[in-house]
């Protein structure tokens, strides 16, 4: 990585820390701002990236899976620049600021409880009520 980065080989130097960051408190969804240059198969690029997720573990595995279905960058070829939390205020991405709404609702799926064989058929006249209790 160094090596491609700026004259810098492996007897020029050591690997002192590798440090994996944990967040304070992993129970609330957050935004994170990812700041990335990554090698293609033409040319060097800069991006930036907007992921929702509840640890910066989590929003770098959901940008290294994006880059490699998208652009084809293998994880080698990226170079993470900056990373943040970022306010909701701040948030410039389409799909981060619209999961901001604080009146969002989702459909509320209820399984069909499977019929006995013997009362099973594969017509039915009436269509069949899906809320359980």
């Amino acid at each position: 990585f160094m090596k491609k980065l700026n004259k810098a080989k492996k007897s020029g130097g050591e690997l002192l820390a590798v440090n994996e960051l944990f967040d304070k408190g992993p129970n609330k969804v957050k935004n994170y701002g990812v700041w990335l240059r990554y090698q293609s198969r033409t040319n060097t690029h800069n991006m930036y990236k907007e992921y929702r997720d509840v640890t910066i573990n989590g929003a770098i595995s959901q940008m290294y899976s994006e880059m490699a279905g998208r652009h084809r960058a293998a994880a080698g070829t990226i170079q993470i620049i900056n990373t943040a939390s970022i306010p909701a205020s701040a948030c410039r991405r389409d799909h981060v600021t619209e999961m901001h709404d604080s009146g969002l609702k989702f459909p509320v799926v209820r399984k069909i409880p499977l019929m006995t064989k013997k009362n099973r058929t594969t017509f039915k006249a009436s269509r069949p009520m899906t809320f359980v209790r």
